[in-house]
C-alpha cells in the first residue's frame, strides 16, 4: 500500500475524492429540487448540519429525515431526468415537466394527474413513452461507450 500524505494510503486519498465529487454533483443539482426537499438538501450538503439537527428544525424524527434525503439523493442520482435534459429535443414541454414531476420530484403518476387534470391512463402512456426514451438513450450511450474502449 502506496503512502501519499503520512499516514493516508493512496486508496483512501481516492475514496475521498470520489466522495467530494459526488457531494459536488449533487449539491449542483440542488436548484433542480423544489420546497422541502431543498431547503432539507441545502441544510445537509451546503451547511452542513447533521439528521438530528435538521429533525429538530423540522419538528420530525431522525429517521424520517434520513430516509427522506436517502430519497432525495436516490432520486436526484438516478440519471432519468438528467438524460431527459440531455435529450430535450425528442420530449415536448408537457413531458418534460412529467418527467421532472416523476423522476426528480417523486410524485405518483396518480398525483401528477390531479394536478394536471389529465387522466391516469394518458400519464402512464406519457411516463412509458418517457422511460423507453431514456432506456434507448443509456443503451445507446453505452455502446458508444464499448465502442471506445475496443
Amino acid at each position: 500500500m502506496r503512502m501519499v500524505h503520512g499516514n493516508l494510503a493512496e486508496s483512501v486519498v481516492r475514496g475521498r475524492r470520489q466522495r467530494r465529487g459526488r457531494v459536488d454533483l449533487l449539491v449542483s443539482r440542488i436548484e433542480l429540487l423544489s420546497g422541502m426537499d431543498k431547503v432539507i438538501m441545502t441544510m445537509y450538503l451546503v451547511n452542513g448540519n447533521t439528521f438530528r439537527q435538521i429533525a429538530q428544525l423540522m419538528g420530525v424524527n431522525e429517521t424520517n429525515v434520513s430516509r427522506r434525503i436517502r430519497r432525495v439523493i436516490r432520486r436526484i442520482s438516478d440519471g432519468g431526468y438528467m438524460t431527459c435534459l440531455r435529450n430535450r429535443g425528442r420530449f415536448s414541454r408537457e413531458e418534460l415537466d412529467i418527467a421532472r414531476e416523476y423522476f426528480l420530484l417523486g410524485w405518483s403518476m396518480k398525483k401528477i394527474a390531479r394536478e394536471r387534470a389529465m387522466t391516469f391512463y394518458r400519464v402512464r402512456a406519457t411516463v412509458k413513452r418517457i422511460q423507453a426514451v431514456v432506456k434507448a438513450v443509456e443503451a445507446e450511450m453505452r455502446g458508444k461507450k464499448l465502442e471506445v474502449e475496443e
